[in-house]
């Protein structure tokens, strides 16, 4: 079983996408589905969901997790995820690229910084009140995109702008301390790790391509984050790993020299040591979890 990935679910990837923003009812899709989306990804896509009544449970990787109404989901570019949704599930699912935020008058891209770090944890939960609000918001973001009218794609914009300012304000009363929210050096180095994780493991490489020593970086990121530039790669190289252990039928053998491991022998090892697992065991796991 090969990861699917999508534009909008069940439509083929588009990564030429741009300013792309779309808004539509939980219900509109899923209920065409049983009240399933299958785990799959998006190349550019940010996706909020928001749970307005009803509830089920997100796939997020590999772990599964329960959400209740009300209640906002954030789905990040690239992350492997799937739903199984209460037949009486309503709300909203907002899809945009992220160079849409440009638009936001937001030139630091905090928000979608803040965004993106409601993913660490994916079900936030809210007051009907501020729901209430976002839903509005919506409602009103759909309206201009199914009108289309004189302007509505300024419109759609402002209202994207919006939701996720609103979002970003519960997120600070959630988390008012962050760990790496707009530090360059990390959104930096964590573009290159997603860029070159495959091949490139030794820190000097990552280090090099920042003008910082390795040293340097490592205190850097263990100060911000609270784990070092080399965890930071290996818990990505790890997170593909499971991808590829829960969803594909791949032997763990082609996994390992896939991931630019010497030999099995030393992908085994190395899993173990992060995840306390085999992949063998890890992928029986998962199968029975999913």
């Amino acid at each position: 079983m090969e990861l699917p990935l999508f534009h909008l679910y069940g439509e083929p990837p588009d990564p030429r996408a741009f300013n792309f923003v779309h808004a539509e009812t939980i219900p509109s899709r899923c209920s065409l589905h049983d009240w399933r989306i299958c785990v799959h990804r998006h190349t550019n896509l940010l996706q909020i969901l928001l749970i307005e009544r009803g509830g089920g449970e997100v796939q997020y990787e590999t772990s599964m997790v329960a959400f209740d109404a009300p209640a906002i989901i954030v789905v990040p570019p690239t992350m492997a995820h799937g739903f199984r949704f209460q037949s009486s599930t309503c709300g909203w699912v907002v899809s945009f690229t992220e160079d849409v935020a440009r638009t936001f008058g937001d030139v630091s891209g905090e928000t979608i910084a803040r965004l993106k770090r409601l993913t660490m944890d994916p079900v936030v939960s809210v007051a009907e009140n501020d729901m209430a609000r976002l839903s509005d918001l919506c409602a009103r973001l759909s309206e201009e995109r199914l009108l289309s009218r004189e302007g509505f794609h300024i419109a759609m914009n402002s209202y994207l702008a919006l939701i996720a300012i609103e979002i970003r304000r519960l997120a600070m009363g959630r988390d008012p301390v962050p760990t790496h929210v707009n530090d360059a050096v990390i959104e930096r180095l964590l573009d290159l790790i997603e860029g070159h994780f495959r091949s490139r493991r030794l820190l000097n490489f990552y280090a090099a391509k920042l003008a910082m020593t390795s040293d340097g970086l490592n205190k850097h990121v263990k100060r911000i984050t609270g784990v070092t530039a080399g965890q930071l790669i290996r818990q990505r190289v790890v997170t593909e790993a499971k991808r590829q252990l829960a969803f594909s039928d791949q032997p763990i053998n082609e996994i390992a020299y896939d991931l630019a491991y010497a030999d099995p022998s030393h992908f085994v090892r190395s899993f173990r040591k992060e995840t306390g697992v085999t992949p063998r065991t890890f992928r029986a796991n998962a199968g029975r979890s999913t």
